[in-house]
């Protein structure tokens, strides 16, 4: 009987589906990788399992990105599996691979990213040829079964998909080539003085990158201009209403500064207050009514920024919670949506989910969906209901089930959806606005009221929410105010001018940058306006937040409370592309157009070829500019620094690659300068002044090795004998230094609490913490302990209270922030001190998932069983005994986690024997560690010394050695 494979994107959408499945195709039996029945084999991916790669014959290997091997254009892309989940994909393929499966069913998440998850895979099992397999295409835009069930009775076909297909083949390839010839050219551009100075660029996050520097750039060149307002107390028969000076024949200019309420210098200002007060005023007056609708629904790029302004959420946790309440809690419908409407069919849908609210509990919801029961509200209208606004998914509203369960977080965002659910059916605000003018001749005083007549949508906020809409204050709007009798003159009671002054622009904020990208750079408020926008945005609502975040952990941009501030990193990245005129990289708009260029391939209205010829051309001519560049520096906007030349006293600027003097006034510069990012890390302007004032600065983190490892330290400037100059030097805290100079110690700060080793104090020295006997001091210039620990390990800074936490109790916190040499990802522990190594070791927190049920028993039972049968039978069998015994522990010992001393080497993630025997070597051969004389003996470093227990070890031994740092193995 033949099968048809389901691929979801996710374990728990592959869960999902089964479940709706059940009641229709028959129960299913659940195996390791996949579930399956009579009809259907149910899967899934976790995320991307499959990445693009340039065919070997093409690529450029790391260490050769010189100019002479680019671009990088290959003819086609080779695929290669994503490292941490081969396992995964391996599982997958051989459901396709499997003789009674004749056809494929894609249930990846519907949208661009899901069907290029899914073809990657289908191609990657295909091989050298095509699977072969008929596919067709589960769209799902709710994960409640009945929508599950719609879904698979209303499959499209692999026809319908070819353009999106198209489009995200496209967008891959395209952000492959853009970013990796970029990031390869400007590195080597960058590299040329000597070092690896990783200068990474991308086809989204570069011109994202542009807008937020060029903000950033204006509000550094802002003159601050003085100016006044002249501001008026009338007294009428009914009592004071304030009002504020305005020419009423001011017409909007060229200068977004002059507004028709101000005035340009301080006598101006004086004298109409003076001309004014204590006169007598006529009032003329105008009432009328107005309305305020709801904000459309929201789509993923106006939750985040909703999100952020009223919580503080980047865009990266508000996609997570949404993500969760979409897949884990099916709350909300599909969030990875850049549509604001519901289909013309959903009003049904839409009347069930105010059902729903109303009879959910609620309390703060409930009364608002029955008031829209009750009223009529939820009715067919062309702002809600739309297909021609809607695209592959639909606005992200609450599902027909409610809720339960929810973290704090997912709460506010639910309550933050379903508000604006109901909000968009309930009727406008209404308002009545008054428009006052208090005329003292020639001077005219304006007076403004906006009085909420109805609440409307504004219900659902209540208060608070009204009062933040109709705002005001200082005789602009949102008073009551005094009636005034027609004909009535009034008293001018006070006059007095203000003196302010203009605001250079804001700086962006997670939910403003989001704004921007949506709009490519366009600065567009009206929400009907920036949906027109949309498709000529930079990136998609997915990876909106996914490019902020990587702009930040390259430290390109960093976040202060909720502004985002570009950093000097990024201020050099901008000078070079501006001045090797690759405008395609630092223009928004420009990329922009090459997003509303993927949408129409998504819609068969451009050819996936004419895309990717554009792609080519414009990468050609990025490496081509970089490679020709012929001049000493690149032209730019460049400091002059306020510390002087520590050489000889002058002014010191700043070029494209370093801070150099330029002598006194009169005189030849004396030929001090040095890098402006040194290993690859650029020094701001304040770091810069602070280094030639204290000669030192530190420690800072960023620095790459020339193999491209981070680390840590402090620098200093030292007069160099033979240069007769000052020169820059890295100072990585090594004690021992002071030591050997015998230079005495003395420690400012406060004791963190007694060392581990002698119970001296333990005191910041340098980038370390140090006991105080283990460094020259007064008391003791001879040192006669060794206790010390970084105050950065890897990449984890550890503050002042863990390190008195560790010396107090034995260990931190658990800390997050650890990234694996070996890995490079992220880690967490505790710092523990390690009393048989004598030294700071990392503590692992026990593992959230127990082994399955059954596993650990049996392999005891098996142990046992096999440990007793060995006992009893005759001496003959023993061998068979044996190799039974031996067997049963092998195949549960995947996956053991390492000790602490092993982790620090191989990572932390589980693993068996074998494996960790392939890592240590990794390791051995990375760091050079066997013997020159003899190849078989490897020498320990400090890392290996903890795992060997001595000074060095065979290569015979290692398998031994490791077994015991393996979970009991």
């Amino acid at each position: 009987m033949t099968k048809t494979l389901v691929i979801a994107e996710k374990p728990s959408v592959a869960q999902d589906i089964v479940r709706a499945l059940t009641p229709v195709a028959g129960k299913f039996e659940k195996h390791e990788d996949h579930f399956e029945n009579d009809r259907y084999v149910v899967t899934s991916a976790v995320g991307h399992l499959v990445e693009i790669q340039a065919p070997e014959q093409f690529d450029v290997k790391r260490g050769k990105w010189s100019f002479a091997h680019l671009p990088v254009i290959p003819p086609y892309f080779d695929l290669k599996p994503v490292d941490k989940t081969k396992s995964r994909l391996n599982a997958v393929v051989k459901q396709a691979k499997r003789k009674d499966v004749t056809q494929l069913i894609n249930a990846c998440d519907a949208g661009r990213e899901g069907e290029l998850i899914f073809r990657l895979i289908e191609q990657y099992a295909g091989g050298a040829k095509p699977l072969g397999k008929p596919v067709k295409r589960l769209w799902l835009q709710s994960m409640t079964p009945q929508a599950i069930r719609d879904g698979f009775d209303a499959l499209r076909t692999e026809q319908q998909m070819a353009g999106l297909a198209s489009a995200a083949r496209s967008r891959s390839e395209a952000d492959w080539l853009v970013g990796i010839n970029g990031t390869r050219a400007m590195t080597a551009f960058n590299s040329r003085d000597g070092g690896f100075f990783l200068t990474t660029v991308g086809r989204v996050q570069t011109p994202t990158l542009s807008l937020v520097v060029e903000r950033e750039e204006k509000i550094r060149k802002f003159i601050s201009r003085d100016y006044w307002e002249i501001h008026a107390t009338f007294g009428a028969e009914a009592g004071e209403y304030p009002a504020k000076w305005f020419d009423p024949k001011w017409k909007k200019g060229e200068d977004v500064e002059m507004r028709a309420d101000r005035v340009w210098s301080a006598a101006e200002a004086t004298a109409i207050a003076n001309a004014v007060r204590g006169k007598q005023a006529t009032v003329t007056e105008e009432s009328k009514p107005t309305t305020q609708a709801s904000p459309l629904l929201f789509d993923l790029t106006s939750l985040q920024r909703e999100a952020n302004g009223k919580f503080g959420f980047s865009a990266k946790t508000t996609l997570a919670l949404a993500q969760s309440l979409y897949e884990r809690h099916k709350a909300l419908t599909y969030p990875r949506t850049d549509s604001r409407a519901l289909p013309e069919d959903y009003l049904p849908v839409a009347k069930q989910t105010f059902e729903m609210l109303a009879d959910s509990g609620m309390r703060h919801l409930a009364p608002h969906a029955l008031t829209a029961l009750n009223n009529n509200y939820v009715r067919p209208s062309k702002r809600i209901f739309d297909n021609s606004k809607v695209s592959d998914h639909f606005a992200i509203i609450p599902t027909l089930q409610a809720p339960s369960g929810l973290s704090e977080a997912e709460q506010k965002l639910y309550d933050l959806v379903v508000r604006r659910f109901m909000a968009v059916f309930f009727p406008s605000a209404e308002y009545t606005v008054t428009t006052r003018i208090s005329t003292v001749a020639p001077h005219s005083f304006k007076t403004e009221g906006k009085v909420l007549v109805k609440p409307g949508w504004l219900a659902i906020y209540g208060k608070e929410a009204a009062d933040e809409v109709e705002g005001g204050k200082d005789g602009d709007k949102g008073q009551n105010l005094v009636p005034v009798k027609p004909g009535e003159s009034v008293n001018t009671l006070a006059a007095d001018p203000k003196g302010l002054k203009t605001k250079p622009p804001a700086r962006y904020s997670e939910a403003t940058l989001l704004g921007a990208m949506e709009s490519a750079g366009k600065q567009i408020d009206d929400d009907e306006l920036r949906e027109a926008m949309q498709e000529k945005g930079l990136g998609t609502p997915a990876t909106r937040a996914a490019i902020i975040e990587g702009l930040l952990t390259e430290k390109y941009m960093l976040r202060e409370g909720r502004e985002i501030i570009p950093t000097a990193k990024a201020f050099q990245l901008m000078t070079l592309l501006r001045g090797l005129e690759v405008e395609e990289l630092c223009r928004a708009d420009l990329t922009g157009e090459w997003e509303y260029k993927l949408s129409q391939m998504e819609k068969g209205q451009l050819s996936r070829e004419a895309f990717m010829a554009e792609i080519a051309a414009m990468t050609e001519r990025m490496v081509k500019k970089a490679k020709e560049y012929d001049r000493d520096t690149i032209p730019g906007d460049y400091a002059t620094l306020e510390s002087p030349c520590p050489n000889c006293g002058g002014v010191v600027k700043e070029n494209y690659r370093r801070f150099a003097c330029v002598g006194k006034a009169g005189a030849e510069p004396c030929g001090f300068s040095f890098g402006k990012s040194p290993a690859g890390r650029t020094f701001e302007t304040a770091e810069a002044n602070a280094l030639l004032r204290d000669k030192k600065i530190g420690p800072l983190e960023g620095f790459r090795s020339k193999a491209g490892w981070p680390f840590t330290s402090e620098i200093v400037i030292k007069y160099d004998d033979e240069a007769h100059n000052y020169k820059l030097e890295f100072d990585f805290g090594d004690d021992k230094k002071g030591e050997e100079s015998g230079e005495i110690v003395e420690f400012e700060d406060a004791a963190l609490g007694p060392c581990p080793i002698c119970g001296s104090e333990v005191h910041e020295h340098g980038s370390n913490y140090v006991c105080s006997k283990a460094v020259p001091t007064a008391a003791q210039p001879t040192p006669s302990c060794t206790f010390k620990s970084g105050k950065i390990i890897l990449q984890q800074p550890v503050e002042r209270e863990q390190m008195h936490k560790l010396l107090e109790t034995g260990k931190t916190d658990l800390l997050d922030k650890f990234v694996s040499m070996r890995t490079r990802r992220n880690f967490k522990a505790h710092l523990a001190w390690d009393k048989e190594a004598g030294k700071v070791n990392f503590e692992f927190a026990p593992s959230k998932f127990p082994p399955r049920p059954g596993v650990a028993s049996k392999t005891i039972a098996t142990k046992t069983k096999a440990t007793s049968a060995a006992a009893k039978k005759a001496p003959a069998k023993k061998a068979a005994a044996k190799t039974t015994a031996a067997k049963a522990p092998r195949k549960a010992a995947a996956g053991k986690a390492p000790s602490a001393a092993l982790a620090a080497v191989i990572g932390t993630e589980p693993v068996a024997r074998p494996e960790a025997v392939k890592k240590m070597w990794e390791y051995i051969k990375a760091h050079n560690l066997q013997d020159p004389k003899d190849k078989r003996t490897i020498v320990a470093d400090d890392k290996l010394r903890a795992v060997f227990g001595k000074d060095s070890a065979g290569m015979f031994e290692l398998a031994g050695i490791l077994g015991n740092h393996l979970g009991g193995e």
